[in-house]
């Protein structure tokens, strides 16, 4: 019926368009902590721990190493707890399906937001588990809207990679809090309303997105959402790549398919994929994390705690952010450059999507050094580009995890690999801590030898492109010769 078919396609175009807003505006907020540690500085959080120092030509200056410190450990747990808890949660999301791991994350994120409101100097402990909540929910806002891609088939992967796109642009959001705060806008009034803002995030996940899962390949005139009557959602056990999981009641829809002999999970993990792309991800992700724990500290540090200067680059930090929804569909070009082109005889679809991984991967790893070695040059008109290779590493870091792992490993088994891959890469990003505490002690606030270092382990990510291009290459004279 052409009036059903046009009502089912405006619900999936207002899905995707308020999924794309919610990952733009709330999910990735944490990652904007630089413009926020500059409001808190300014309303005086931790100013308790700055002292009186003697410089070099013996005048007085403030040290606040110890309150760079301290804000670095509150960033420094919080991304942790982020991709972490990306295992959990994945689990969650496969047992109780959209609506109730929605409800958990929107929880979370309120719970955050209502935090840093009622927050202060004097209870400014309360940022510690604030920033973890609001990491939590937005990784679960971002989790649960992936699954959109599904609803549009053959441009699902660009989909999925601009979703990641504008969790990345989402770090804007604390260079818009700082902004109102300069014009007067004080923190808690900010922060209520995104807490407020929880009542559309309510209705969108009863109204627009369904109980369960939704199935990749879509069924015919499949619908969700309350108003759907009795909806054509697939089952639970369904999950949102469209594998079947055991151990259900319910029957598959794919239950007359042919079964195909897949690798097991244990087979996966030990692979030398996984731990080839578990390396490529941690060693870069590392580098990301340290730069954003430590932005302002090394701000004040090159302009020489002139807080105009220190406030025009945050804020081009910030600006530089909301180009990530626009980088991050060029990684997803790359990736699906191949399925307009014929195969070659006997090459397998795993086989194309591999070969053209290589670039992607090779192009990210070379991005990180590039991105690397600005951050490590100590000039700040320089940082101007940092910023841009920044976020355009990050885009395409994390559209091309997600994909990696999809094109590799059986469907059944992404969930699980996409967060056990998260979780170990998060124990791995710990070490941004230790780092900051080295160069605040040991070194005397002088990173260089920190960034040097960082920027040699960025070069162990070049391993990954270059294994899977000989694994390629191997495949490729088999098929000749046989």
């Amino acid at each position: 019926m052409p009036g059903q078919e046009n009502k089912l396609s405006v619900r999936r175009c207002l899905t995707f368009a308020t999924g794309l807003v919610e990952c733009l505006c709330f999910a990735g907020a944490v990652f904007g902590w630089a413009s926020l540690v500059f409001v808190l500085k300014e309303d005086g959080y931790y100013s308790s721990l700055c002292v009186n120092a003697t410089g070099l030509n013996g005048t007085q200056t403030l040290d606040c190493s110890a309150q760079d410190e301290r804000f670095s450990l509150i960033f420094t747990i919080a991304s942790f707890l982020n991709n972490f808890l990306t295992l959990p949660n994945g689990f969650l999301f496969d047992r109780f399906g959209t609506t109730v791991t929605r409800l958990y994350g929107i929880f979370f994120y309120t719970m955050g937001t209502l935090m840093v409101a009622f927050s202060s100097p004097a209870l400014a402990y309360l940022l510690f588990p604030a920033l973890s909540f609001v990491a939590i929910g937005g990784i679960l806002f971002l989790m649960t809207n992936m699954q959109i891609g599904n609803l549009f088939g053959s441009r699902r992967s660009t989909i999925i990679t601009l979703y990641n796109g504008a969790f990345d642009s989402s770090s804007a959001l604390f260079l818009v809090i700082k902004l109102l705060h300069e014009s007067g806008v004080s923190l808690r009034a900010a922060f209520l309303f995104l807490s407020s803002c929880s009542v559309i995030h309510i209705l969108r996940t009863f109204f627009l997105l369904p109980r369960n899962f939704i199935p990749y390949p879509l069924p015919d005139r499949y619908t969700y959402g309350v108003s759907c009557g009795k909806s054509e959602e697939a089952s639970p056990e369904l999950a949102a790549n469209g594998q079947p999981h055991s151990g259900g009641e319910e029957t598959p829809l794919t239950k007359n398919a042919p079964v195909k002999q897949e690798r097991t999970f244990r087979e996966c993990l030990l692979s030398r994929f996984f731990i080839f792309h578990l390396l490529w991800l941690s060693v870069m992700q590392l580098r990301h994390y340290l730069f954003i724990g430590t932005l302002n500290p090394m701000l004040q540090r090159l302009t020489e705690g002139e807080p105009s200067l220190v406030s025009q680059y945050t804020n081009a930090f910030a600006i530089t952010q909301l180009c990530g929804v626009l980088c991050a569909p060029w990684n997803g070009l790359i990736m699906d450059r191949h399925k307009r082109k014929p195969r070659a005889a006997g090459e397998t679809e795993q086989e194309v999507d591999l070969r053209a991984s290589v670039l992607s991967l090779f192009l990210t790893a070379l991005q990180c050094v590039l991105f690397s070695v600005c951050a490590s040059t100590p000039y700040l008109p320089l940082q101007y580009l940092t910023f841009v290779l920044q976020v355009l590493n990050r885009s395409f870091l994390y559209g091309g995890n997600a994909a990696f792992i999809s094109v590799a490993f059986p469907s059944c088994h992404f969930g699980k690999l996409y967060g056990l891959v998260m979780a170990l890469s998060a124990v791995f990003s710990l070490l941004q801590y230790p780092c900051f505490a080295l160069v605040k002690g040991a070194l005397g606030g002088d990173p260089l030898y920190v960034n040097v270092g960082l920027t040699l382990l960025s070069l162990l990510a070049f391993i990954h492109p270059f294994f899977v291009y000989l694994h390629c290459r191997k495949a490729a004279s088999e098929r000749a010769r046989s």
